[in-house]
C-alpha cells in the first residue's frame, strides 16, 4: 500500500516522466523485418538514417520498417560491426526526425530508464525501470572471432525479443543505449551510447564497416600501488590477464601482469580506453605503450595488425 500523499505523488510524478518519455521517443523507434528475423531500430538523424544491432540485420541487405504510427517503408542496410553489435540502415522513404543521443557516460545506477521496441513484433512497446548496473561486458561475434564489449548498461526494464535495436532513454527522453540482449529474468543488456560508439556509427555512415587494430590481449582495470599513484597522478591502469600466443602483444613484448599505464602517451583505465586506440589508423603502425613491470617503467612498441571477424 502507498504510505500517503507523498508516495502517491511520487507516483505520479514517476508515471508523467515515463508518459513524457514515451511520447518523445516512441515515433523515432521502427520495428524491423528481415526475411530471417527482426527486431527494432531508433531514427538518429534527420534524414532517414537509424541504428540497430548487428544481430537484427545479419546478412540481409534490406528489408521493412514499421513505425509506431502504423507507417510501413523499406530499408537498405548502410553498414554492420559484429564486433559491437552495431548497425546503420537507411530508411528509402519519409522517416521521422532524429531522437537526441545522450551520454551513457553520465549514468549513475538507479537511475530511471526506458525501453522503447517492438518485442514480439508488437511495435511501439514500452516499459520502464532503473540502471542496475554499470560496466557489464557482453560477448558479441560470430562463430570465430568473439569480442567483449565493455561498459554495457545493465537494466531491469522488460525486455523481450524483437526490443533488440531499440532505444534505452534517460529521463529527459535522450537515448543512452541501444538495447541488444536478455540476460535472464529481469535482466537486460544495452550497447552504451558514448564517445566509442559515436565513432563507430560515424565510420558505419561514412565507409560501412569499421576496421580495427588487433594486439591480443585480456585485460582488466586494476588500481596501481600507491607510490605510482602519487608520483603519476593516475590512479588505475589495465592488468593484462592474457596474451594470445604470436600476437602482436607478444611479439612485443608484453607480459601476462603487466600494467598498462599508457597508449600513444595517453592513459589507459580500462579495455574500452584501450579499443579507442585500435581502430583503422592504428593497423601497421608502430604504437607505443608504457607498463608497469615489477615495479618499473617499460616501454613497449607494438604494432597492430587487422582483426578480422572471419
Amino acid at each position: 500500500m502507498l504510505g500517503g500523499a507523498t508516495d502517491a505523488a511520487a507516483l505520479d510524478a514517476y508515471s508523467r516522466t515515463v508518459i513524457s518519455v514515451a511520447r518523445a521517443v516512441t515515433p523515432h523507434v521502427a520495428s524491423v523485418q528481415t526475411g530471417r528475423g527482426g527486431g527494432s531500430a531508433v531514427v538518429f538523424t534527420d534524414d532517414g538514417f537509424l541504428l540497430t544491432n548487428a544481430h537484427v540485420v545479419g546478412s540481409a541487405n534490406t528489408g521493412t520498417i514499421v513505425f509506431a504510427d502504423g507507417a510501413e517503408g523499406r530499408f537498405d542496410v548502410v553498414g554492420v560491426d559484429t564486433l559491437s553489435d552495431l548497425a546503420v540502415l537507411r530508411a528509402r522513404g519519409d522517416a521521422p526526425d532524429a531522437v537526441p543521443l545522450g551520454d551513457a557516460d553520465a549514468l549513475v545506477v538507479g537511475q530511471l530508464v526506458v525501453a522503447v521496441g517492438s518485442p514480439l513484433g508488437l511495435a511501439g512497446s514500452v516499459t520502464a525501470g532503473v540502471v542496475s548496473a554499470l560496466g557489464r561486458s557482453v560477448p558479441v561475434g560470430t562463430r570465430r572471432t568473439t569480442r567483449v564489449i565493455e561498459d554495457v548498461i545493465q537494466t531491469d526494464a522488460a525486455l523481450n525479443p524483437g526490443n533488440s535495436g531499440g532505444a534505452l532513454a534517460d529521463s529527459a527522453g535522450r537515448v543512452v543505449g541501444i538495447n541488444t540482449a536478455v540476460a535472464g529474468i529481469g535482466v537486460g543488456l544495452a550497447i552504451p551510447i558514448n564517445d566509442t560508439t559515436r565513432r563507430i556509427i560515424s565510420t558505419l555512415l561514412a565507409e560501412g564497416r569499421v576496421r580495427r587494430g588487433y594486439l591480443g590481449i585480456v585485460g582488466v582495470p586494476t588500481p596501481l600501488p600507491t607510490a605510482v599513484a602519487t608520483r603519476t597522478g593516475q590512479r588505475t591502469a589495465l592488468r593484462i590477464v592474457e596474451v594470445v600466443r604470436d600476437a602482436p602483444a607478444d611479439r612485443a613484448g608484453l607480459r601476462r601482469g603487466d600494467l598498462i599505464l599508457t597508449i600513444a602517451r595517453t592513459r589507459v583505465h580500462n579495455a574500452q580506453g584501450l579499443r579507442r586506440h585500435l581502430l583503422a589508423d592504428t593497423i601497421a603502425q608502430p604504437l607505443p605503450l608504457t607498463v608497469l613491470r615489477n615495479g618499473a617503467m617499460v616501454d613497449v612498441i607494438a604494432v597492430p595488425t587487422e582483426l578480422t571477424p572471419e
